[in-house]
């Protein structure tokens, strides 16, 4: 997301996915900020400022259905590096939030049926029930509108 929306070139996304967490529309986990804070970047002083409101802990309901991602994900075949990968990042955390909360998960991933080298979020969302939208399609239906001032 950061390419895509670089601070300063669309500094509106930015100022959007806070007035959208303001109003309860948009928000993601811990683990995700933990992933974003490992840059050192602009990216990463957005996320650590942002703990505790736009980052959510995660919460028990989301730590029992860890489980059930972890099953899934297990039982596919997915090579063995794919799936560490995997459980090694924020992914299956977001996955899991979303599930046990009836939430939607945006991302800019897409599911390549038969792709064994990489576990993709829609990949795991689908099976496992969990609404997931590609994030462009996502603004479009929140009307999000990033204005030229020029």
């Amino acid at each position: 997301m950061n390419e895509y929306y670089a601070f300063d070139i669309c500094p509106g996304f930015w100022d959007w996915l806070d007035i959208a967490n303001a109003s309860g529309d948009v928000s993601s986990i811990e683990p995700v900020a933990d992933e974003l804070e490992k840059g050192k970047d602009d990216l990463a002083t957005w996320a650590a400022a942002r703990r505790g409101t736009f980052f959510q802990p995660l919460d028990a309901a989301a730590h029992a259905v860890m489980t059930i991602v972890a099953t899934w994900v297990q039982a596919q075949d997915f090579r063995d590096d794919a799936k560490r990968v995997f459980f090694a990042g924020a992914d299956p955390f977001l996955i899991a939030f979303a599930k046990a909360n009836g939430l939607t998960v945006a991302s800019h991933e897409v599911h390549v049926e038969g792709q064994k080298n990489k576990v993709k979020i829609p990949t795991v969302c689908q099976p496992l029930g969990v609404p997931c939208v590609r994030t462009f399609a996502m603004l479009r239906d929140m009307e999000a509108r990033f204005v030229c001032e020029k």
